[in-house]
């Protein structure tokens, strides 16, 4: 489904990624761990077109899309779950997921966007409650999940989920990486997850890489990084069933 090849991004003259590779295949949810300015938002943006990798390139469905616009991208079936949920915070909830449709076109897109609407709306019955209330209002964790639905009602074959637990209360965010489980076993979605929390995005993931630096150090099979006593000692803190 995505497949990165020596991928280097630079912030002005500061070399962000340097030489990244790996994929990611269909159905499966992928885990990016690591420290604060190991470069996991940078790929997450480059991947989505919000900025430009300077050497290297990126496959999505077999396509080339290093250079493609974001808009694009997102039509092409790949959707983005920023980093702090970056809700329109005067728009409605109702209003907010309709926007996640924009890029649709053709005689039944109003139709189509309409049923999606409704489906994400019984998949998250807290937005339900809260359609007619400004998104602003919210708390935390229920702009996480008005984040997760708007990227849906685009109709993505993947997500690109950064840091979905950031600042929830553990209750809050066992529950939106119970849907994460849920995306991937029921609509077949496949996921690339950044998330701090390493104990926490491993349990739920496939596979993992850790990124140190701008570079990719280990990659693995989730049980085997939960083992490996550098991840350990590293990445791992306390404990949080999903």
């Amino acid at each position: 489904m995505l497949e990165i090849t020596n991928l280097d991004v630079f912030y002005g003259k500061i070399h962000a990624l340097r030489a990244v590779s790996l994929n990611v295949r269909q159905g499966e949810i992928v885990s990016l761990i690591g420290g604060n300015g190991a470069g996991k938002t940078t790929l997450l943006c480059a991947i989505s077109g919000l900025i430009r990798a300077s050497a290297g390139s990126i496959s999505f469905a077999g396509a080339d899309i290093t250079r493609r616009a974001p808009e694009r991208i997102v039509q092409d079936g790949c959707s983005h779950v920023p980093e702090g949920r970056l809700v329109f915070s005067p728009l409605s909830v109702a209003d907010n997921l309709r926007l996640g449709a924009y890029g649709r076109s053709g005689p039944d897109a109003r139709e189509s966007a309409a049923e999606d609407l409704e489906r994400i709306l019984e998949m998250f019955p807290v937005l339900r409650e809260r359609r007619r209330q400004a998104a602003g209002t919210l708390s935390g964790g229920e702009q996480q999940m008005l984040s997760i639905g708007r990227a849906l009602m685009a109709r993505p074959r993947m997500l690109l989920l950064d840091e979905p637990g950031m600042g929830l209360a553990p209750l809050v965010t066992r529950e939106i990486f119970r849907h994460i489980v849920t995306l991937r076993d029921s609509l077949g979605l496949t996921v690339l997850l950044v998330e701090q929390n390493a104990r926490r995005a491993l349990k739920i993931a496939d596979r993992g890489y850790v990124l140190e630096t701008g570079r990719v150090t280990l990659t693995g099979q989730s049980r085997d990084l939960l083992a490996n006593r550098d991840v350990q000692r590293a990445y791992l803190g306390r404990d949080i069933d999903v």
